[in-house]
């Protein structure tokens, strides 16, 4: 974790209200105990928060609380690998993307297991990691992008529409099986969502396309994450023979 120096008031009074990643409740970050290796579980719920804040009532997950604990993470010499449990119902678009692409720039080995749904901007964060999971019920929604507020009715607005979502596609493309056309087409099916374009995939039809590694739960995500970080230290215990 980040450590933090207290704010005080002209009265000595603790004034930071930043919550405490020691409590998993209000940072959804919590550290394995008594285990072979030091696993640090990350939570991705709920609809991503991005620049503009969300209802109290809504369940978020704040990019600029997540951003800096995945710094701390891969600073944390004690931490071996990272587990990240996902139930998204989407969010913004430029705050997964850049969690996603935090995840993907990690050195220590990273495994995610998408687990309820893995919603339209979840689809990167869910791919990002070194290896990913989905248990059968989970369900990944793959539509268009959407953009909220007022929207400029001219050709400029659709080209600009059209490269934030080849970003989104690039990104899924190159950090899983699946190729940009297939994506694409999946993305812009018909009749499978009520009123609107997309695709539902269930868990072994998220794999059987690609987009996830592999169909399991809590059990096969924990052993396949302990058998990247013993390959990882293995490997530079050669390194330091040589």
């Amino acid at each position: 974790m980040l450590n933090k120096t207290p704010l005080a008031n002209d009265n000595g009074e603790n004034t930071n209200t930043e919550p405490s990643n020691d409590n998993p409740k209000d940072s959804g970050i919590i550290e394995s105990k008594n285990s072979r290796h030091k696993i640090q579980c990350l939570t991705i719920i709920g609809q991503i928060e991005g620049h503009t804040v969300l209802p109290p009532q809504t369940k978020s997950t704040k990019y600029e609380h997540v951003i800096p604990q995945l710094v701390s993470i891969e600073e944390d010499n004690t931490i071996d690998g990272l587990l990240i449990l996902l139930n998204t119902i989407g969010g913004d678009v430029e705050a997964g993307l850049a969690i996603a692409e935090m995840i993907s720039g990690m050195s220590k080995p990273a495994v995610s297991l998408v687990l309820g749904g893995g919603h339209s901007i979840g689809v990167p964060m869910a791919v990002a990691a070194e290896y990913s999971f989905i248990v059968p019920s989970a369900t990944m929604t793959i539509h268009p992008i959407r953009m909220s507020g007022v929207v400029i009715g001219t050709s400029q607005t659709y080209d600009y529409f059209s490269r934030v979502q080849e970003r989104v596609v690039s990104f899924i493309a190159s950090n899983s099986k699946i190729s940009p056309d297939e994506f694409n087409r999946l993305v812009h099916q018909t009749g499978v969502i009520a009123n609107d374009v997309g695709t539902i995939l269930f868990g072994e039809e998220a794999v059987s396309h690609g987009i996830i590694d592999e169909v399991g739960s809590i059990s096969k995500a924990l052993e396949k994450l302990h058998k990247f970080i013993d390959e990882r230290k293995s490997g530079k215990a050669e390194k330091l023979k040589s």
